[in-house]
C-alpha cells in the first residue's frame, strides 16, 4: 500500500542526510524522497510536519521468551512492545526452552513472527549445545535457518580449549559471535556489584574482573581464531577500555551496551528494589561515565535494549530470590532521548547507535532511511514526552522507569511500508 509522509525532518546518520523533506513508499520500499515518482498516488497520507522520521531501530538483544516461557512474554507481546518503542528490527537471544541450538526451532520463531506481523526477527542461535559449553551445536544448519550470529549467553564453555575451537570452525564459515563476558567463578552467588553499596546491604558481590577476566580471554582467542565478534552488554570502565585497544589493534571486534547501563548505577539498589536486579550488575557512576563515552566515542556502536520480561511473581521476593532482568523494549527511544537531554550525544549520533551501529554490527540488512531500502522508520516527536505505563504493551511489567516521564514519543512505527504501531 503506498504510503506518503509529508514534512518530516528526515534523519539518516548512515547517508549523513538531515533535511525536511517528503518520503514516498511502495511495496515495502522506499521509492523516493523529496519528489514523489511519477504516477505515484498514495493510499495513505501522515502529517508529519514537527516530527522525525529516522531509520528503525535496530536492538540486538530482545527476550522473546518463546518458545518456553509464555508466562514472560511472547513473540506477538513483546515484537508489538519493540514497535512502540520505534523498533523494527531485533535480535532473540538463544535462551529459550528448548534452547535455539536446531533449524527447527528458529524456523519456529521466524514463523510465529512473520504470523505475527510487528517487528523483523534475527534469531542469534546457540554456540553449543543445550548451552552447555562442550558440543558445538548445528550452526551452519542454524544460519541457514536464518540465524545471523552465534552465542552462548552467561554461561560459560567447559574448558578454553573448546571455545578456542568453537571460534576457529565459526571463522572458517565466517560467522560472527556473541560473546557475555563474565567469569562464572568470580561471579557466583553475586547479586551486585562489589563495592561499598553491596558491602553497606550486605549483598554478594560480583566484582570487576568478572568481566575483565572473562574479556581478555575471549579477546585472545578471537585473535588468534580470526572469527568477527561482538561483545554484548559490557558493563565496566576497563571493559571499555579493553575493547578500544583491541578495535585500535585492528580486531573486527564491536560492543553494545544496555540502555539501562547508561542510566542506573549501583546506588538505584538502596532500596533493595528487585525490579534493579539486573546480571551483569549495574555498576559505579565512574563505570557508568566510562561506558557513556564509549558510546560517544563510537567504541561502543550499539545501544540495546537488553529487554527481559517476567510474570509477576518472579520479582515479588526478597531482591536475591527474585530473576534478573528489565522489561524496557518498548521505552527504548524515550530513554535513549535522555542522553540527547543530557547533552551527551546529538541526536544522529544517538540514532546512529540505536540503528546504523546496531545494524553493522552483525551485518543486518537495517538501519538505513534512502530510496531502494526497505521501508523500516520511525516517526516520533521530540517536543513531546512518554508516561511510562500509560500503554504498556510487553508481558513483563518489571520496569524501573514506570511512572516517569521521559522525553520524546514515537508516533508511527512502520516496518515494510506498513503502520505496525501508531500511538
Amino acid at each position: 500500500m503506498p504510503v506518503q509522509i509529508l514534512g518530516a525532518r528526515l534523519i539518516d546518520p548512515a547517508s549523513g542526510r538531515d533535511e525536511v523533506t517528503d518520503i514516498f513508499l511502495q511495496d515495502g520500499k522506499v521509492v523516493a524522497i523529496g519528489q514523489a515518482p511519477d504516477g505515484y498516488e498514495a493510499a495513505t497520507s501522515i502529517d508529519a510536519r514537527g516530527l522525525v522520521a529516522a531509520p528503525g531501530l535496530v536492538d540486538l538483544s530482545v527476550a522473546l521468551r518463546e518458545p518456553g516461557y509464555s508466562r514472560k512474554g511472547s513473540i506477538a507481546s513483546e515484537t508489538l512492545a519493540a514497535t512502540a518503542g520505534g523498533v523494527t528490527s531485533l535480535c532473540c537471544p538463544p535462551q529459550t526452552r528448548p534452547v535455539l541450538d536446531t533449524p527447527a526451532v528458529a524456523e519456529l520463531i521466524l514463523d510465529r513472527a512473520r504470523e505475527s506481523g510487528h517487528a523483523k526477527v534475527y534469531p542469534i542461535g546457540a554456540l553449543t549445545r543445550e548451552l552447555a559449553g562442550e558440543q558445538l551445536a548445528e550452526l551452519v544448519s542454524l544460519r541457514d535457518a536464518g540465524c545471523v550470529a552465534f552465542g552462548n549467553g552467561l554461561r560459560e564453555f567447559a574448558n578454553s580449549r573448546n571455545l578456542r575451537r568453537a571460534l576457529e570452525y565459526a571463522a572458517t564459515f565466517d560467522l560472527t559471535v556473541v560473546f557475555h563476558s563474565q567469569d562464572a567463578d568470580l561471579a557466583e552467588g553475586g547479586l551486585a556489584h562489589e563495592g561499598p553499596v553491596a558491602s553497606f546491604l550486605g549483598l554478594a558481590g560480583i566484582p570487576e574482573t568478572a568481566e575483565t577476566l572473562a574479556l581478555a580471554r575471549n579477546l585472545l582467542l578471537v585473535e588468534q581464531a580470526g572469527v568477527r565478534a561482538h561483545f554484548t552488554q559490557l558493563t565496566s570502565a576497563r571493559g571499555v577500555q579493553m575493547i578500544a585497544d583491541a578495535q585500535a589493534r585492528g580486531l573486527p571486534v564491536t560492543a553494545d551496551v544496555a540502555m539501562y547501563q547508561l542510566i542506573l548505577t549501583e546506588d538505584a539498589l538502596q532500596g533493595f528494589s528487585s525490579l534493579y536486579h539486573v546480571q551483569p550488575p549495574l555498576r559505579s557512576h565512574a563505570d557508568r561515565e566510562a561506558l557513556r563515552e564509549a558510546v560517544r566515542q563510537g567504541v561502543v556502536s550499539a545501544i540495546s535494549s537488553h529487554h527481559q520480561p517476567h510474570e509477576v511473581d518472579a520479582k515479588d521476593a526478597p531482591f536475591g530470590a527474585t530473576e534478573p532482568g528489565i522489561s524496557s523494549v518498548e521505552i527504548l527511544l524515550p530513554l535513549a532521548l535522555t542522553l540527547v537531554q543530557d547533552g551527551l550525544l546529538d541526536l544522529p549520533t544517538l540514532l546512529a547507535r540505536l540503528g546504523s551501529g546496531p545494524a553493522a554490527a552483525l551485518n543486518l540488512p537495517a538501519g538505513r532511511l534512502a530510496e531502494g531500502m526497505p521501508a523500516d522508520l520511525v516517526l516520533f516527536d521530540p517536543a513531546s514526552s512518554t508516561l511510562v505505563g500509560e500503554s504498556w504493551l510487553s508481558k513483563g511489567r518489571n520496569c524501573p522507569f514506570l511512572g516517569h516521564c521521559l522525553p520524546g514519543a514515537v508516533r508511527y512505527t512502520l516496518v515494510d511500508g506498513r503502520i505496525s504501531y501508531r500511538r
